[in-house]
């Protein structure tokens, strides 16, 4: 583990992964005050360490030091060569690479979409490793509406030009779980989500190889059924589910199943929102605060 430059509010983190991928992290320290246990922000499949920009300083603020990984392949970390690695245990066990290089033996997660799917997948193979956990509008079972859409988009060729061309695709695929979002909104969205490339052009700040697994996996990859890791996630920890309202990857159905496999866990909803909330909309950031107030 070695530290780069400090960026804005925060410092940057580099460890290697069990197979020699360079990884990268971004490290908010908390706010002074009684030592509590660290916060680690999961992003979603096409996303990155980005999406926490606006999250993880109103926890550090709350006294936690907050880690925002970009998973491999995405922002800052390193592509790997070997595309069927992009799955859910590989990312589990990079983060938990991540937590021994940095001493933590327990951590509080906030898992995004795929990043709830890490950390259920760290609840099998280190469960001693979290203390609790915020699942963002994901669960052990996908609704197909949503996971079609994603599959729709994910490492897809776009010819994009400019900044304005980005803003305006990242629209084209959202709109409809944000319908509230103005121009300006779109063109930070499209920040989070583009780079710029070698030619000054914006390009995906993902590996567009990221979706060889969904497809190698077929129409099983549609139909995952991960409660065990759930039940796993859910014995003995507290549980915050986050969803959005107007989600169309985890819907009701799925929602009731895990409030009712899980009673102790704690629920928001977010209005008008679809998948995932930001977690910067007053409902979910007043849970997440509580939740984290009540965490050790």
């Amino acid at each position: 583990m070695r530290g780069l430059a400090v960026g804005v509010g925060y410092s940057d983190r580099i460890w290697i992964s069990f197979d020699g991928l360079e990884l990268y992290a971004r490290d908010y320290a908390g706010e002074a005050g009684p030592a509590k246990l660290p916060v680690i922000c999961l992003h979603g499949l096409t996303r990155n360490s980005k999406d926490f920009e606006d999250v993880a300083p109103y926890i550090a603020a709350a006294g936690r030091r907050v880690l925002v990984p970009d998973v491999r392949g995405r922002g800052r970390s390193a592509r790997d060569p070997r595309p069927m690695n992009y799955v859910p245990p590989v990312y589990a066990r990079d983060i938990a690479d991540l937590c021994k290089a940095l001493g933590i033996a327990r951590a509080v997660f906030v898992g995004t979409s795929m990043g709830g799917l890490i950390t259920m997948a760290l609840a099998a193979i280190e469960p001693k490793l979290i203390a609790g956990a915020v699942l963002n509008d994901v669960g052990p079972q996908v609704a197909k509406a949503g996971l079609v859409r994603i599959a729709g988009y994910a490492g897809k060729t776009v010819r994009i030009d400019d900044w304005e061309d980005a803003a305006q695709y990242i629209r084209s695929i959202n709109e409809a779980a944000f319908p509230d979002l103005g121009p300006e909104d779109w063109r930070r969205f499209a920040r989070r989500t583009f780079r710029t490339g070698p030619d000054g052009k914006p390009q995906f700040d993902y590996d567009p190889d990221i979706n060889v697994p969904i497809k190698a996996a077929g129409p099983k990859a549609l139909t995952p059924n991960l409660w065990p890791w759930f039940r796993k996630l859910a014995k003995d920890r507290p549980l915050l589910l986050v969803r959005g309202e107007r989600s169309d990857l985890l819907d009701e159905t799925i929602t009731a199943k895990m409030r009712k496999a899980a009673p102790q866990m704690a629920f928001v909803e977010t209005p008008g929102i679809g998948h995932a909330p930001m977690l910067t909309e007053a409902e979910p950031k007043a849970a997440i605060l509580e939740f984290l107030a009540r965490a050790a």
